[in-house]
């Protein structure tokens, strides 16, 4: 994950005296039920539609697992994306509370849609003819449907998520508070462990229902759940603290790169010469640093009488820039190439649709009356995520701290290498295990009867699922936390967000990874390693490609946590040591 923003600190030194009791009484712990309720019915109805989809395309829209596969990789990616758009349209427009209103909305309508396509037999193709063995293919319009209903799921998603952990944060930092970085720490893990708990609800609980009540009801329950998601934010309404929108961040990185080629010419004034670089009244941030120096020229002020109005701002922002402008792009610019590391890892967590099916041919009885529903497994993958930072938080960070005598914590940059490092292992352990499996149906005389079961326990499953669960609590918490500590307040809500794009450009490019694997290998008259049969295919082999880019994505790291140097904490200690 699954995206947070704070209020820009020039808003709060604009606030009048009047306004700040006014600000202090709301917000705090007796908004956080409201707030994580919205945020866990929201991820329990969404993420419960997407295990059996794939299984809903292939019977109900006879689709084969390769297209099938790729529409949910794209959808997966509009649903990572659109949490970008949301958290640009609340910084900059409606605020972070319109902007998740809107998002339930829109998430609620969409369930409703795609819970209409079940409940309606004309918005589907008819079922296969048993005699002809023919299936019908869906219509432009059905497939209209079925897409639009994807998209309002999106957009719906793309308002909640990005501002859910951010929202949450407004109401609880107070960066005057010297706990305050143990505060959000903590706040993170356990927003990340609620979150992990309602998806484990519903990789369990919807999944379940889908298999023994039918779509009707399996998607029925996502849109009452929702239903429910939006009441519990509205009623809560009087006690939030709500930060208005400030201004637009895409807007100012654009001025800056325009204005800085423009000025591209000028010449960059003397070491300390403050008083020609633009910003704003009382900043603490009076001339830019040296790094990416040519971004700096974007805040050169030419001819003070013509560059600055009357109350100090910029006459035309299309010709000047701040101070805090140029290194609000520059921080961005700077996490960029450790942003691009966790990309690999995002695909391999985006392998959704394989894994239901390699399980659907497998023994999932736990019991002789009890059977594991096929899209369930993901739960694994959660609970070792829940586990984890309860585990860390918990026991791990308060032992360490007892025997050192001093508070310890696993640096952001630790974190996330050893995430991508058991990513790695995950995906080395899925083509070992898929392997055995093909095998074994090969052996039984299932080569042609993907649907058959082999005698092969589906828990051998399980490990590749912990392991990714572990690598997601390692580097997807490690990143937001990175993101959030080095970039600008004003930046909180693209700081959060900024996971969730990597996980939109894993979905596509996953898609386009399954597409060429589909092609090459199918070529000759050649059955696809992606094949629908998955027996005569070779995910394994799928598998082994995952695992070797992510062992080159794991030395890529090495080397742009090497380039980045230390991060903000470790600089602030470095010079705070050097001091002494």
């Amino acid at each position: 994950m699954e995206d947070t923003k704070m209020e820009d600190s020039s808003n709060q030194r604009e606030m009048s005296h009047e306004e700040m009791p006014e600000t202090h009484s709301k917000g705090g712990l007796i908004t956080m039920p409201f707030i994580i309720a919205n945020e866990s019915f929201e991820k329990v109805a969404s993420y419960g539609l997407v295990p059996n989809m794939i299984l809903y395309l292939i019977k109900d829209y006879h689709m084969g697992v390769a297209k099938g596969t790729n529409i949910l990789f794209f959808w997966q990616a509009a649903t990572n994306f659109t949490p970008i758009l949301g958290a640009f349209v609340a910084d900059s427009y409606l605020g972070r509370f319109l902007t998740i209103g809107l998002g339930s909305i829109c998430s609620l309508l969409g369930m409703i849609l795609l819970w209409l396509t079940a409940m309606v037999p004309q918005s589907k193709p008819p079922p296969c003819d048993l005699m002809t063995q023919t299936c019908s293919s869906p219509t432009s319009a059905q497939m209209t449907l079925l897409f639009f209903s994807f998209v309002l799921i999106s957009l719906g998603a793309g308002g909640v998520r990005p501002c859910s952990l951010a929202f949450g944060a407004d109401q609880l930092d107070r960066r005057d508070n010297p706990k305050n970085v143990r505060v959000l720490e903590s706040f993170f893990g356990w927003y990340y462990a609620s979150a992990a708990i309602s998806v484990l609800i519903a990789l369990t609980g919807i999944v379940y229902i889908q298999d023994h009540f039918g779509y009707r009801v399996g998607f029925g329950v996502p849109a009452i759940l929702m239903l429910l998601s939006a009441l519990v934010f509205f009623l809560a309404s009087p006690f939030y603290l709500k930060q208005q929108a400030s201004k637009s961040l895409l807007t100012g990185f654009v001025q800056v790169i325009i204005v800085a080629y423009k000025n591209r010419n000028l010449t960059f004034p003397l070491p300390n010469s403050t008083a020609s670089y633009h910003h704003k009244r009382d900043s603490n941030v009076v001339a830019p640093t040296d790094k990416l120096r040519f971004l700096n020229k974007a805040c050169i002020i030419k001819n003070p009488e013509q560059d600055i109005a009357l109350d100090g701002s910029a006459a035309n922002p299309w010709s000047l820039c701040t101070v805090e402008q140029v290194e609000e792009l520059k921080a961005l610019i700077k996490v960029f190439p450790l942003w691009s590391t966790g990309i690999i890892m995002s695909i391999n967590l985006s392998q959704n649709s394989f894994p239901v099916l390699q399980a659907s041919s497998m023994d999932r009885d736990l019991t002789k009356k009890f059977q594991i529903p096929a899209g369930s497994y993901g739960m694994f993958n959660i609970i070792s995520l829940a586990l984890w930072v309860i585990f860390y938080d918990r026991a791990i960070l308060p032992m360490a701290s007892k025997i050192k005598g001093k508070p310890v914590r696993i640096g952001v940059k630790l974190r996330m290498g050893i995430g991508l490092f058991l990513t790695c292992i995950a995906m080395v352990v899925s083509a070992i295990v898929e392997n055995a499996r093909r095998k074994e149906a090969i052996r039984s005389g299932f080569q042609n009867n993907p649907t058959a079961v082999v005698k092969m326990s589906a828990m051998w499953l399980v490990p590749q699922f912990c392991l990714n669960g572990f690598a997601e609590a390692f580097t997807a918490i490690g990143q937001t936390e990175f993101f959030y500590s080095e970039l600008p307040k004003s930046m909180s809500s693209i700081a959060a967000a900024l996971f969730g794009l990597g996980l939109a450009v894993a979905n596509v490019l996953a898609s386009v990874v399954v597409s060429i694997i589909d092609d090459i290998t199918s070529k000759g008259g050649k059955e696809s390693w992606v094949s629908s049969n998955i027996n005569k295919g070779r995910i394994d082999n799928y598998y082994w490609v995952l695992a070797i880019l992510s062992f080159i994505n794991l030395f890529y790291y090495f080397l742009c946590a090497w380039a980045y140097g230390p991060t903000g904490r470790q600089a602030t200690k470095v010079k705070s040591m050097a001091g002494r």
